[in-house]
């Protein structure tokens, strides 16, 4: 089959479809609408083709990778535009308690509660609960080995959706981060100083001691 017959189908699914969609379902699914094989080379193909297609600039929106298939995404310069429509609902409205255990959790996950705490150096509850209600964060399971057998926590796909990424390999590397008091992630043990302070950068990227 041509790959300019094939494209549009492609692009179609994707466009019609409430969540990233895969390219084995994408194959799967095309080889179900013309009653033969679809090589996934072809579909692969199409995807790239599709996604050079978005790049001109007269398009406000394009092909990307992510939560594990592909969707069609706002462009970055579109965002604040878009954010009327349903931002609130995200993170827009997280306090900057929340947003830092979000950040700890995106950066160190799987992680407990505990750790968490350790490394803001207050309660985690608030924040953590607030996160669950708006899914942005999962219970993963438990950790085994340690006393308790805690909790542990990750991020969760509408979060990775959210950014547009597929994993916490694509989040931005904190020293491009600039923001008012983010916690910068550690290991737990190694943010437990003899003074039980923790590590802050402020909006002008100095470190400080907090209490």
């Amino acid at each position: 089959m041509d790959i300019e017959q094939l494209m549009p189908h492609v692009e179609a699914l994707i466009f019609a479809s409430e969540r990233p969609i895969t390219q084995i379902e994408l194959t799967e699914m095309l080889g179900q609408t013309f009653e033969l094989p679809i090589e996934m080379d072809r579909i692969s193909t199409c995807i790239e083709a599709i996604r050079d297609k978005y790049e001109a600039e007269y398009y406000p929106f394009q092909l990307r990778e992510a939560g594990g298939g592909y969707q069609f995404l706002t462009k970055k310069a579109y965002h604040k535009t878009v954010l009327q429509l349903n931002g609130d609902k995200y993170i827009k409205k997280l306090s900057t308690a929340a947003m830092e255990t979000l950040a700890i959790i995106a950066y160190k996950q799987p992680i407990s509660k505990s750790e968490i705490e350790y490394i803001r150096g207050v309660s985690a509850d608030y924040s953590i609960q607030k996160l669950l209600e708006k899914e942005l964060i999962v219970i993963t399971g438990r950790n085994e080995n340690a006393v308790g057998k805690p909790l542990i926590y990750a991020t969760s796909k509408n979060f990775m959706d959210y950014l547009g990424i597929n994993d916490k390999e694509g989040l931005p590397e904190l020293k491009d981060i600039v923001n008012t008091e983010i916690v910068i992630p550690t290991d737990a043990m190694e943010a437990m100083p003899e003074d039980a302070g923790v590590l802050l950068v402020n909006a002008e990227g100095d470190l400080h001691q907090g209490e």
